[in-house]
């Protein structure tokens, strides 16, 4: 039945999405709501916010203000708060509700811009959509708004990377593997949009010698980077075979994938790296395929992969096909208690909301 959820809570939504991309940055981000969708990315989507600080604020929305689409008392709140806090950008983080009134982001981001002397993002999501749709949203308009028109010269030793949120890694210390697999081919700098990058990295994205998107999330905007300032990019996830024998030892599992049927779910650059590195561990005689619930671009899938949907999609996944390996998230192994195959955790926050940092 479409929607029905007996087993899985609610994936991590949009606004969750463009929050964590903007988390680290140093920005005053507002979540356009009376409390609700902020109390959820602070309290489940963002695990950042028990160990990190940084100024998360709801819009505080009334009823009446979100029916009649006071603009000018949610202005004048910014007003105060950026007098307040030393940042160096507003984002304005839409939620169901302003999707449900009309509201008018430009008119919003004029509005704020005469009255706060910052660079105003507005990123309209809505709460309908998963997670990485909300990253898209905000990865473009930070690189369009914060990226200077002028592009500087090419930095021979630095690398963008797009898509290394931690809702869209497997494990926190993944940030860190990535960063070490690109400086051992001679990136020296390796700035990672969303994670650790600061403004003055964003600054100069234009200048890098190339961009890495590790995600669905960060393509768009790679996109946008080359076609805007010549900045070219790849598709790939450095270090994925680093993180399968990371995987496989911490779990105590001996690796033997000849001939097997394997069932990667993930993000689908994370699961297509993985795929690639399964086969060639097999002699290529492992069937491999990729599914996911969230974002699947149709040319990067192979024949047999499939974008889910519903829980039952799963379910039909499995009852139909005789995996023998599986790797994904241990929390989507309740709908299939009668799986008998080898299950490899391959940890999602954005759909257990389960985060270890000590992995």
């Amino acid at each position: 039945m479409k929607g029905l959820r007996k087993y899985l809570t609610p994936f991590a939504p949009d606004q969750s999405g463009a929050e964590s991309v903007l988390y680290q940055l140093g920005g005053i981000l507002v979540i356009l709501d009376a409390g609700g969708c902020t109390g959820n990315i602070c309290g489940f989507d963002e695990p950042r916010w028990s160990h990190t600080r940084s100024a998360v604020f709801s819009a505080g929305l009334r009823d009446m203000d979100a029916i009649m689409g006071r603009d000018e008392l949610l202005v004048k709140k910014l007003e105060k708060v950026a007098a307040k806090i030393d940042a160096g950008f507003i984002a304005i983080i839409g939620t169901p509700v302003p999707s449900v009134i009309g509201t008018d982001y430009h008119a919003l981001a004029r509005m704020t811009s005469r009255k706060v002397k910052l660079p105003i993002l507005t990123i309209d999501t809505d709460g309908m959509h998963t997670y990485e749709v909300g990253e898209q949203k905000a990865y473009l308009e930070l690189m369009r708004q914060m990226v200077p028109p002028v592009k500087e010269s090419i930095r021979e030793d630095f690398v963008g990377v797009f898509g290394a949120t931690p809702l869209d890694l497997p494990v926190p210390s993944d940030q860190e593997l990535i960063k070490r697999t690109l400086r051992s081919r001679g990136c020296e700098q390796v700035l990672l949009y969303g994670a650790d990058a600061t403004l003055k990295d964003v600054a100069i994205a234009s200048s890098v010698k190339e961009n890495i998107v590790v995600a669905p999330s960060g393509l768009k905007a790679a996109q946008y980077m080359e076609k805007t300032y010549q900045v070219p990019f790849r598709v790939e996830y450095p270090g994925a075979g680093e993180l399968l024998d990371k995987l496989l030892k911490e779990q105590n599992i001996t690796e033997d994938w000849q001939g097997k049927k394997v069932l990667i779910l993930h993000q689908q650059v994370l699961a297509n790296e993985l795929r690639k590195e399964i086969k060639e561990r097999s002699g290529h005689t492992a069937k491999v395929t990729v599914c996911s619930y969230f974002m699947m671009h149709k040319e990067w899938m192979e024949e047999t992969d499939r974008k889910l949907r519903e829980e039952d999609d799963w379910v039909e996944l499995l009852t139909k096909e005789n995996y023998n390996i599986i790797l994904a998230d241990t929390t989507l192994s309740v709908m299939t208690p009668d799986f008998d195959g080898q299950w490899i955790n391959l940890p999602s926050f954005a759909i257990s909301g389960k985060y270890d940092p000590s992995m």
